[in-house]
């Protein structure tokens, strides 16, 4: 004989919860301090972290063109470069013939020469590019800067 169940609503008659917990739960996103990102102001502090850990949550993302080729642009000043001097020659990335230094800054990583400090040696230097100031500040102590044209610096990171 087939036995009829009763259904669970009619069973759970008599107690408070319907064994949901406390009497106000199980009314809606109350209980759960709303739905999807609420709850997560100033004092949200449950749900901060969630935000901490991903960094990608916010802000927009998506697709970025790869035909853009960007060079991150890496600086050197003429003090550090006065600095660096005596460990690039016995490196073997400076070379010195009579009084005149001899580096290659594109062979060394650097893109950029910058002006700040003061040239007490005469450098014949090879970059990608250099400021203004670099350039008066090397020629006035007797050297030469040797700035590479852009079809050059496309050749030497193409082979790099």
């Amino acid at each position: 004989m087939v036995e009829n169940k009763r259904k669970k609503n009619s069973r759970q008659r008599g107690s408070w919860t319907h064994g949901w917990g406390a009497k106000k739960k199980h009314r809606g996103a109350g209980h759960r301090g709303g739905r999807g990102n609420a709850g997560s102001g100033k004092k949200g502090d449950a749900k901060k972290t969630k935000f901490w850990e991903d960094v990608n949550y916010f802000g927009k993302r998506g697709f970025t063109s790869q035909n853009q080729k960007t060079t991150k642009i890496k600086t050197i000043n003429l003090a550090h470069l006065e600095a660096m001097l005596d460990s690039l020659v016995a490196q073997g990335k400076a070379t010195k013939q009579k009084d005149m230094i001899k580096i290659n800054l594109s062979e060394l990583k650097y893109n950029k020469l910058l002006g700040a400090g003061k040239v007490n040696s005469k450098f014949e230097l090879t970059v990608d590019c250099a400021s203004e100031s670099a350039v008066n500040k090397v020629t006035q102590a007797g050297g030469k800067v040797t700035v590479l044209p852009k079809k050059e610096k496309e050749k030497a990171s193409n082979e790099a």
